[in-house]
């Protein structure tokens, strides 16, 4: 096969009318650049070009412009997109990787681009496969990168995951077509730049790139399927009211540990928004904490025992300073609606507001999840708490995306 029908193979079928490609300048995006653009052509699609200019090295703008240079005459629309949000602490490459995303993701929305095509190679998720083993990752950490994975509303897909960066080059330099190599691809401060050099050695116990992505292959396969058993069993022992998440504990103890570890992932992902679940070892006291029928804090969220079952809400205290306008997005979850209240605004309920509302025990939910709750306010009087009783002719309603507990265990 050839490199092209290879990545038709790994596309959508069909492919969205409006396509984004994120091109930094280095070899592998080159190749899915130009690779692309006769993919795209042929089939009547609009494709568009990003280069995120991160301004770390001097030469960053340069090589941006390099890019748009190449893009232009493919006949491609580019963008860049710079980065300014890097104060010089914490961890460089995670915060430029998250960056980065974020800034496709939103240039992707602005454009109405519904996907982004991404140069990931088999090269990066062996790596990525052997950095998490270094962690020592389970199923889901050895799955590696997702050839399809949602963020921000948005399609990111890596279709070139089962092809080598050495093969990308040799298209390339058939071509005629430059790339650039950044330099910061050599420095072993990094770790990924340290795995990539042990690669080399590992190759000769049959270690290679194509190896370790099939590994990552068949451990995605094998996510898949306990993904699927997790949602099956969470649709027995959980029950969603409101946003929050109610766990028969009798029922939760009888399953296998790992199913339980991934039914609380998903839950606290999904009461408390976030791309990254809690770490293995705050998921293991969690799933303690549940057995125990103990309180406990953790991304974002309480869990908070009632007798024979255990509450997982929203923590107080995560919430505490989200602010907005009625029918404004509160708490990335919540949209509360009504009659017309122009110098009102949304705050949790907590301890000033729950005061104010009296029949808030009969919605049988912990006094930690009431607290935890959206409410209407004008100054500092409570004019509605739906989640609370007290509608008052409001209503607060989950996002579309956010309304659905069940189905993102399959996305985690």
């Amino acid at each position: 096969m050839t490199l092209q029908s290879i990545l038709r193979a790994h596309l959508p079928d069909p492919l969205p009318r409006r396509l984004g490609v994120a091109a930094s300048g280095g070899s592998d995006s080159t190749a899915l650049m130009h690779l692309l653009a006769d993919i795209t052509q042929q089939e009547g699609i609009a494709l568009y070009a990003a280069t995120v200019d991160h301004g770390l090295r001097s030469e960053s703008a340069a090589e941006a412009s390099s890019v748009a240079a190449q893009a232009s005459a493919l006949g491609i629309p580019h963008h860049i997109l710079k980065w300014e949000g890097w104060d010089g602490t914490g961890n460089l490459q995670d915060q430029a990787r998250r960056a980065r995303y974020q800034l496709l993701t939103r240039w992707a929305r602005d454009h109405d681009l519904p996907a982004i095509a991404l140069g990931h190679t088999a090269d990066d998720q062996a790596e990525t496969v052997l950095m998490r083993l270094g962690r020592a990752a389970g199923v889901s950490g050895l799955s590696a990168m997702a050839a399809i994975r949602r963020e921000d509303c948005i399609d990111l897909l890596r279709p070139l995951l089962s092809v080598t960066r050495s093969e990308l080059r040799a298209y390339l330099a058939e071509a005629g077509v430059a790339w650039i190599d950044d330099p910061s691809n050599q420095d072993d401060r990094f770790d990924r730049i340290k795995t990539r050099n042990a690669m080399a050695q590992l190759e000769q116990i049959g270690l290679t790139a194509q190896a370790l992505s099939r590994v990552a292959d068949n451990m995605a396969q094998a996510r898949e399927a306990l993904a699927l058993y997790a949602q099956e069993a969470a649709r027995r022992v959980t029950k969603v009211s409101d946003g929050d998440i109610c766990i028969d504990v009798a029922g939760f103890v009888l399953l296998p540990i790992e199913i339980r570890r991934r039914i609380l992932t998903a839950a606290i992902l999904w009461i408390a928004g976030g791309a990254y679940a809690p770490r293995h070892s705050a998921v293991d006291q969690a799933m303690r904490a549940v057995v125990e029928r103990q309180n406990m804090t953790i991304g974002g969220c309480m869990l908070v025992p009632a007798k024979e079952k255990l509450w997982i809400c929203r923590e107080l205290n995560a919430v505490s300073h989200e602010v907005c306008d009625p029918l404004d997005l509160w708490d990335q979850r919540w949209v509360l609606s009504g009659p017309s209240a122009k110098t009102a605004e949304i705050r949790v309920l907590g301890e000033d507001g729950i005061s104010q509302v009296k029949d808030w025990r009969a919605m049988g939910k912990p006094r930690a999840a009431i607290l935890a709750s959206p409410a209407l306010w004008q100054g500092d009087t409570v004019l509605s708490a739906p989640m609370a009783g007290f509608g008052n002719g409001w209503r607060a309603d989950l996002t579309p995306e956010q309304s659905k507990f069940y189905c993102s265990i399959l996305s985690h």
